[in-house]
């Protein structure tokens, strides 16, 4: 089974390693981004299963980063984490494209769950994206099988 690619997107170096290590440990490809421009550059570079996105970034708000990062399929889960929880900042997010919210500070086993949840999640959409192009195929290939030759 392939590792699962995750960007973390955070300013604070004790976040990138701390959030880092507790992924590697668990068995998640990792890679970190300090600026939203370097996360950009990345995701146009590199597939990423999921990112964790810091709300406040030196060059962009994190909700507008949401916007910017390269669409992947399957879909590139994103994940707002926020120190500065707010409805206003919660409704933001999800209109601009997040999949999730956490707030710091973040427990290891929140993180965790919540990380293993979207994956799933992606994974389960995957598939049934899967079966539908095949359906599809089997019943265009059938029909075609089916339709009697033009005179």
């Amino acid at each position: 089974m392939e590792k699962k690619r995750i960007l973390i997107v955070d300013d604070e170096k004790a976040v990138l390693k701390s959030f880092r290590g507790i992924l590697e440990l668990k068995g998640y490809s990792v890679d970190t981004a300090e600026t939203g421009r370097e996360a950009i550059e990345k995701s146009k570079a590199s597939f990423y299963n999921l990112a964790l996105i810091d709300i406040r970034l030196p060059d962009m708000e994190g909700t507008e980063l949401l916007l910017r990062m390269r669409e992947t399929t399957p879909k590139m889960v994103k994940i707002i984490v926020t120190g500065y929880p707010s409805l206003q900042n919660a409704i933001e997010a999800v209109n601009k494209g997040a999949d999730g919210y956490v707030v710091k500070p973040v427990s290891v086993d929140e993180l965790l769950n919540k990380v293993k949840e979207h994956l799933q999640k992606q994974e389960g959409a995957q598939k049934y994206s899967e079966e539908k192009v095949k359906e599809y195929i089997e019943t265009r290939a059938e029909e075609h099988r089916t339709k009697s030759p033009k005179n």
